[in-house]
């Protein structure tokens, strides 16, 4: 359930992971409030690192890009599934091993940065290493999936299933994985979240003793914090809706929630679930006969907060997701 605190986030976490799409930006457009809530969050003296899935774009082309949205960012601020994808070959493997590298310009960068050396589907290798890269072709997939079968270590660099892009949603890295699970039986290390090792490899390139993950899908963002005993905002400028709040399961639960980055800057209130229901602010929710209602007025974010509590509480006690009917969010305030 959602955790309260008598102190804004800056002050009880002293790094902010922040998910890309869908928190900092949407559709390459800068989220409303994201520059100037990471801006006052640094002037509070948290860091902050921006960390992505996205395996083909590189560190420098990210931060690029966050700066023409107003986001102050350097190349160090930004770590990839591809950097975490390395460091677990080179750990494994030591530095000069020789990797088969399918994908794009960022993992052939961080491959290479900590010492390894990408070859080609033919060659000696080591392991093969694979993340999203739009100029693979199927002959290297091919061969690929067939030394995976024949006993060639794996590593995946990410494994979601769609990506954004100019002409809508396409299919991902996620998409190959499971092609070459179900020819080989084999499963990838997977680098990118929901696994560990990218949270893991940003502290170990930003710093920070009590980091905060913050992201919009509660499936790879949230799932992964959980899993990494890390604490985690949730905001609602991304892909997460009422309903697919309302059946998060334990594992894919925030610490906190907010409607956006601003949340790093304020206390969370507390929620209080009694036999009325949960309640936050000003609001009341319950589910009545497997339908979530929610009666009151105030915030928009405690509207949201006690929804979320109220729909875990059923779901937890019944293994049912709470209808949400016609709700979709708190009414819009009259205007005077």
């Amino acid at each position: 359930m959602l955790r309260g605190t008598s102190e804004a986030l800056t002050e009880r976490h002293d790094l902010a992971m922040l998910d890309l799409d869908g928190v900092v930006y949407v559709d390459g457009e800068a989220v409303p409030r994201a520059a100037e809530s990471i801006s006052s969050a640094r002037e509070a003296g948290m860091r902050v690192a921006f960390i992505t899935n996205n395996a083909s774009r590189t560190p420098t082309t990210v931060a690029e890009h966050l700066c023409r949205l107003g986001v102050r960012a350097d190349a160090a601020d930004v770590v990839t599934s591809a950097q975490a994808a390395a460091r677990v070959l080179v750990e494994e493997l030591g530095e000069g091993a020789r990797v088969v590298l399918l994908g794009a310009e960022g993992l052939d960068e961080a491959v290479r940065a900590v010492g390894l050396e990408p070859v080609g589907v033919e060659d000696d290798a080591a392991a093969v290493v694979t993340g999203y890269g739009p100029d693979v072709r199927w002959r290297e997939v091919m061969r690929a999936a067939v030394r995976i079968r024949d006993g060639l270590w794996w590593v995946a660099s990410n494994t979601d299933l769609s990506i954004p892009t100019a002409y809508g949603t396409a299919p991902g890295h996620g998409v190959l994985v499971e092609t070459l699970q179900r020819f080989s039986g084999v499963d990838p290390v997977v680098a990118g979240k929901p696994a560990r090792p990218l949270l893991d490899e940003t502290v170990r390139r930003v710093g920070g003793q009590r980091p905060l993950m913050v992201g919009d899908r509660l499936d790879t963002d949230i799932e992964g914090a959980v899993a990494t005993g890390v604490e985690a905002l949730l905001v609602l400028t991304g892909v997460t809706d009422l309903a697919a709040l309302l059946s998060a399961r334990a594992q894919e639960r925030p610490t906190y929630l907010h409607l956006d980055l601003r949340g790093l800057l304020e206390p969370h209130p507390e929620v209080v679930v009694d036999g009325t229901g949960a309640i936050c602010g000003g609001w009341t929710a319950r589910v009545d006969d497997g339908r979530l209602v929610v009666q009151g007025q105030g915030d928009e974010t405690d509207w949201w907060r006690s929804a979320a509590v109220a729909g875990w509480a059923h779901l937890d006690a019944t293994g049912d997701v709470a209808s949400t009917g016609d709700l979709v969010g708190p009414p819009t305030p009259v205007s005077r």
